[in-house]
């Protein structure tokens, strides 16, 4: 019976380090929602969620404005706030600019574009900042700093 060598515990973790020099979006991702607290993901996400509110009859602009005011003091909130904020009022801009655009009959295909557009990106914009990511919407004009 003949015995071989067992790999040694540094020789085990040179090996892992020398295959995996650089941490992936997913570890840096994970870390990242680690050091943040679950009260400022949830909040960040209530955020973008808030948007949703334009479904009730209230401008879709408020709730994201009252988790901004509400969570200055979190920089996490704040941002994703500040965000979803300004996302929030260039998708308004867009969807005043398509339905004038109706009258010459583009707006028939606009309008729609931009309403699915806003709720596809407020959903993963909710999503990302659940898993702890600093989101940043396409085609927003960022108006609030």
């Amino acid at each position: 019976m003949t015995t071989e060598p067992q790999a040694t515990e540094v020789e085990k973790l040179e090996a892992t380090d020398s295959v995996d020099e650089q941490p992936s979006a997913t570890s840096t991702a994970v870390e990242q929602s680690e050091i943040l607290s679950s009260d400022s993901r949830n909040w960040a996400t209530f955020a973008h969620l808030s948007a949703f509110v334009m479904f009730l009859g209230i401008p879709s602009l408020l709730g994201p404005l009252v988790v901004w005011l509400a969570k200055k003091d979190d920089p996490y909130v704040e941002a994703q706030a500040k965000e979803a904020l300004n996302f929030n009022i260039s998708m308004l801009i867009y969807a005043v600019a398509a339905g004038i655009s109706v009258l010459l009959l583009i707006g028939l295909i606009a309008l729609p574009a931009v309403f699915i557009t806003w709720f596809v990106l407020v959903i993963v914009a909710a999503i990302r900042s659940a898993d702890g990511e600093q989101y940043r919407y396409p085609f927003t004009i960022r108006l609030v700093s």
